[in-house]
């Protein structure tokens, strides 16, 4: 049986985000869960990811790495650059939960918009997003757009506020080619902001799953 370890920052990625993997690898996995909020409080709270967030990660990341997975996934999107730092030094692949929604987004658009509730996703994921582009040489126009209150709300468990305030986001958004949902914790809002929004919307689980059941048929 194959075994994943998945890092996650908020509960609720850590009660969904399994749940999907497995429907969409479709085979029993071994899913080990490690669950490290400070990793997007604190970067929220002082507004960059610190020398010691990123030891930290590390240290996450070989915590899973002996656990004897046979793939990684961070389901943070606030910790993305540091994962392509840490990925040289682990000896399985380790998946980051926006590489395969940025490489779509950037395929099917060029004026995108990132939404997000923590303000420290924005510049991660606009990061990647250029990164992306880059590598099919292509250009965008990247806006962005957080909700610190849909945040707050996530955080303390009331996830109708944060849905709410979520999709105001969306109502008042126009002029793009898409909308990516910049956190994994706003996926199930996906279907609806795409009927607002009127344009593609994209959200990572299903794409960053989809990643790890073709990486399953390699390793």
């Amino acid at each position: 049986m194959k075994q994943i370890a998945l890092i996650h920052t908020v509960r609720p990625v850590l009660e969904s985000f399994p749940t999907l993997l497995q429907q969409v690898v479709g085979e029993d996995l071994l899913i080990h869960n490690l669950l490290d909020e400070f990793l997007l409080s604190n970067p929220a709270a002082i507004g960059r990811f610190s020398i010691e967030n990123r030891n930290r990660l590390f240290n996450d990341i070989k915590s899973c790495e002996l656990t004897g997975a046979d793939i990684i996934v961070v389901t943070c999107s606030t910790l993305t650059p540091a994962v392509q730092l840490v990925r040289p030094f682990i000896t399985v692949p380790v998946v980051a939960i926006d590489d395969a929604m940025t490489a779509e987004a950037v395929r099917v658009a060029r004026r995108i918009k990132v939404v997000a509730t923590a303000q420290s996703t924005l510049e991660p994921t606009i990061a990647k997003l250029n990164q992306e582009a880059a590598k099919i040489g292509t250009v965008i126009d990247v806006d962005a757009q957080d909700n610190e209150l849909a945040y707050t709300a996530m955080k303390g468990g009331d996830m109708a506020t944060h849905d709410r305030l979520v999709l105001a986001m969306i109502e008042e958004t126009a002029g793009y080619e898409a909308i990516v949902l910049a956190q994994a914790s706003m996926a199930h809002l996906q279907e609806q902001a795409e009927r607002i929004a009127g344009v593609p919307v994209l959200a990572s689980p299903r794409l960053c799953c989809e990643q790890v059941k073709q990486l399953l048929t390699e390793v």
